[in-house]
């Protein structure tokens, strides 16, 4: 059951991969922007999965994430999401992320909740 509250939690470590320089945010060999939204998201969506009626998901609709500090390669990087907040089938977040020394980045991440099997069929239905 869907209640406010519900805690999410996911860990990386900062591979080549998730750099900025890699996923063209930009020049430097840390931890990029992209890969924290990426990281808000899955972690977002999989603390609630387990909640939702047979054939559900979510889908991600809005991020606000303040990215305040750089992650070096190799440095381990926690998110942490909170549901706080349920409107009929829209779902919102808080967001924060920390490295192995201070916060890196927080904010705010909504979700809506979907039946997968139509959502599906109405976007492959662009494809006629």
């Amino acid at each position: 059951m869907l209640t406010i509250g519900i805690i999410g939690t996911q860990e990386c470590t900062v591979t080549q991969e998730l750099t900025a320089e890699a996923l063209g945010s930009g020049l430097l060999p840390v931890f990029a922007t992209p890969a924290a939204i990426a990281l808000a998201e899955e972690t977002a969506w999989k603390s609630v999965a387990g909640e939702l009626e047979e054939g559900q998901g979510t889908v991600g609709t809005c991020i606000e994430l303040s990215h305040i500090a750089a992650t070096p390669l190799g440095m381990k990087v926690r998110c942490e999401t909170e549901l706080i907040e349920i409107d009929r089938r829209k779902l919102t977040f808080a967001v924060k992320l920390y490295d192995e020394k201070e916060k890196i980045a927080d904010g705010r991440h909504e979700r809506f909740i979907i039946d997968s099997a139509k959502f599906l069929a109405k976007a492959e239905s662009k494809k006629e």
